[in-house]
């Protein structure tokens, strides 16, 4: 596994040093990447071979397979990684990525596992982040493997799912009456008045948010190397990522630099197209996108079920609207009664169920085929990025559902009555 050589800033370039945690660049407040030495690398980190990848999936280490181009730890461990990509029964080249098949049932967990196994390299005692929920949950469960305090501040209207992962996990949990954005500014607040006060400094909180540390786009950018090994070390047409924070597709674009730093892809291949996908009820980067506009603003009055993709303001929107242009694909919102009827679409025709975040990219991408710009044989890979039975509550509600007021008593099995 290779030591990392530095840390960098985003768009400064700025060289800091990995020694001790970091979150942000102290200069100019932006995002850090992980940087390796990629010339050792290079003498060190190998792919598999094409013709030997039936059977090594078999024998996956999951996410932790791509070792050779992570960082030199001890991993926190539950599994993650190395989802299926389940090829659509209508759309030869749509394959979907099955990231609910991750512990905790969502692409979380990735980078939740990255940043913890960091956390409790640096001897970190108490993590906190601000959600939408997926992640508070992946962080409970990862910190507490680690044996580290989890404390989560969600909006109260997540799925219910997400608030019991926090309780059965014994994560200290804070339900907010406000959306993530709000969440935020209050672990911010805590983590302040923590300082103020004197507290030691190992008990301080550490923000584990999106993007304010280095480690949880490594975790998200194994998506990227795991999506181009299950296609043979080749690029897809494109990518189609629901994008909330936007932290995967972020590591996506990471991952296919080192790829063609180290070989891995063919040089001189064309790169996927990518598409970030969000809810016309809080469309940010889609606003900003037709806008023209290098930022985001703030989304007024944010109101989705796709609860992932309620995030006002992604912290890294320049980086999400820069790879999606550059790219040469596209941000493209679609409406709640959109996605509720692909996820409808797709449970009844494809067999599977999909969390509202993944309708919202399956409810574009039929847009696109039906306008023509791609075509049923262009290959891509569409993120369905959390399992639809975390959101049984949501996708009930939204489909106006409710549980039968009269249950039987007795059901037939197998042609036995059963007792009553």
């Amino acid at each position: 596994m290779p030591k990392i050589a530095y840390l960098e800033s985003v768009r400064s370039h700025n060289r800091i040093s990995a020694d001790t945690p970091q979150t942000l660049d102290p200069a100019t407040a932006e995002s850090l990447y992980v940087r390796y030495d990629m010339e050792e690398m290079k003498k060190t980190a190998k792919r598999e071979n094409p013709a030997k990848y039936a059977a090594e999936s078999a024998k996956s280490l999951g996410m932790w397979r791509y070792k050779d181009v992570l960082p030199d730890v001890t991993p926190v461990t539950l599994g993650e990684g190395w989802t299926p990509m389940v090829q659509s029964k209508r759309h030869a080249g749509l394959f979907i990525k099955e990231e609910g098949n991750n512990p905790t049932g969502s692409f979380k967990a990735r980078g939740l596992a990255m940043a913890v196994t960091m956390a409790k390299h640096y001897g970190l005692q108490h993590l906190a982040v601000p959600s939408a929920g997926n992640a508070a949950g992946a962080l409970a469960a990862y910190a507490a493997a680690a044996g580290i305090a989890a404390h989560l501040y969600m909006p109260q209207d997540v799925p219910f799912a997400n608030y019991l992962e926090g309780v059965i996990y014994g994560a200290d949990v804070h339900m907010i009456d406000g959306l993530i954005s709000d969440c935020a500014r209050l672990v911010g607040e805590e983590i302040k008045r923590q300082k103020e006060a004197g507290t030691p400094a190992n008990e301080v909180w550490f923000d584990i948010s999106t993007l304010k540390e280095p480690f949880r786009i490594e975790g998200k950018k194994t998506m990227g190397y795991e999506l181009v090994e299950q296609l043979g070390w080749k690029y897809p047409d494109a990518v189609f990522y629901p994008t909330g924070g936007g932290v995967g597709l972020i590591g996506m674009w990471k991952a296919f630099d080192e790829m063609e730093e180290l070989g891995w892809v063919e040089r001189g291949s064309k790169r996927p197209k990518m598409y970030a996908l969000q809810a016309s009820g809080c469309s940010p980067i889609v606003k900003a996108y037709d806008g023209g506009k290098d930022v985001s603003e703030f989304f007024q009055h944010a109101a989705t079920f796709a609860a992932g993709l309620r995030v006002p303001k992604p912290y890294g929107d320049a980086i999400i609207l820069d790879i999606v242009r550059v790219s040469g694909g596209s941000a493209i919102a679609s409406t709640d009664e959109e996605i509720l009827a692909s996820i409808l679409d797709y449970a009844k025709h494809e067999g599977l169920f999909l969390s509202p975040e993944g309708a919202a990219a399956t409810a574009a991408y039929e847009r696109l085929l039906a306008s023509g710009e791609l075509t049923p044989e262009e290959t891509v890979v569409l993120f369905n990025t959390g399992a639809g039975l975390k959101y049984t509550d949501m996708t009930a509600e939204a489909m106006k559902l409710r549980r039968p007021g009269t249950l039987p008593t007795a059901m037939p099995v197998g042609g036995i009555i059963t007792p009553v």
